[in-house]
């Protein structure tokens, strides 16, 4: 029988390896640390986002960092901010306000990417000094508005703001139709110097994956056509893909991580471990379900492979493409 001296010494001795464990599994967890390299905002009092016309009513309210924590309590997450395609005019509030939020204190969103208007403009135009500001890695703009016609990212002007853009170290998200998926790529060949970021999976419906799952709004693309744009991309050494967005089409009721599974994992092994991204696209989700079901539905979808390619796309590869520290 132990005296008691040794059960306290046992005792502690067992607790200091229990909490010794604890780190251990906290630091193998490749969810450990998240980063969300696609995290919106808006104040619908300083910016106009014409697009909230006749947005479903769970957009059409404002959404601060305070929102944001509640949606990633019980998570470690560092964010990059994602512009809210404002109306043009308010493209430099835009920038102004998030480069201040970034650069305060304790703030867990930790870089930009700032609306821009390539399609018109000559850069740096409205953005003035906030492209170069050193919280901001690249500009986008949205490429499958209805204010953006097929083409429009191979006119001579984009794919001149594109060099300029290789030229300033910063990178440009590639938000656009899949049917016009291979212009894109076309985009990227001109300018093999820019670092490019395909967002949303290319914006891949579940529809087109799976028969009557949603037989009264069928895809707008055909698997095939999809693949065939991703595939295209993921031949270019100088894109990365965004794992995000696809909860978005999720029909009401069906299981995320099943239903989004063929496109996410085409994404994943078209592109291999090093060159992909989460990204949580909060609160645009929400039209399919929470960011955290989100992170879970990702979480079971990757589940069979191998903890060092988990972590370098929650967290690995973007802390790399983006320039980041951990804990910063």
């Amino acid at each position: 029988m132990l005296s008691r001296r040794e059960f306290l010494q046992s005792s502690v001795l067992s607790t200091a390896a229990l909490a010794a464990g604890s780190t251990l599994a906290a630091e193998q967890d490749p969810r450990a640390l998240i980063v969300d390299t696609h995290q919106h905002l808006w104040d619908l009092k300083t910016l106009r986002l014409p697009w909230l016309k006749g947005a479903p009513d769970i957009l059409n309210r404002p959404y601060h960092l305070k929102e944001y924590a509640e949606a990633t309590a019980g998570l470690t997450v560092q964010s990059v901010y994602m512009e809210v395609d404002v109306d043009r005019d308010d493209l430099a509030e835009e920038a102004r306000q998030v480069t201040d939020i970034v650069t305060g204190k304790n703030s867990t969103m930790v870089a930009a990417v700032i609306g821009g208007s390539p399609d018109a403009d000559t850069l740096p135009g409205k953005l003035g000094p906030f492209l170069t500001a050193k919280s901001v890695r690249g500009i986008r703009r949205v490429l499958h508005s209805d204010a953006t016609p097929p083409g429009t990212c191979l006119t001579k002007t984009f794919v001149r703001n594109m060099h300029l853009l290789g030229e300033a170290d910063r990178s440009f998200d590639l938000c656009m139709r899949p049917t016009e998926l291979l212009d894109g790529v076309k985009l990227t060949e001109q300018c093999p110097d820019t670092r490019f970021i395909l967002d949303h999976c290319g914006n891949g419906d579940p529809r087109a994956f799976h028969k009557n799952l949603d037989p009264d709004k069928p895809a707008s693309h055909t698997a095939d056509e999809w693949k065939r744009g991703i595939d295209g991309f993921a031949a270019r050494p100088n894109v990365i893909c965004k794992i995000s967005g696809v909860i978005a089409f999720l029909p009401k009721g069906k299981p995320a991580a099943e239903t989004l599974a063929p496109i996410i994992n085409h994404c994943l092994d078209a592109f291999g471990p090093d060159r992909v991204v989460f990204g949580g696209d909060w609160p645009v989700c929400l039209l399919g379900g929470s960011l955290r079901g989100w992170v879970d539905a990702l979480t079971q979808i990757i589940s069979e492979r191998p903890a060092d390619q988990q972590r370098k796309l929650w967290s690995g590869n973007a802390l790399k493409h983006y320039r980041l520290t951990a804990g910063t």
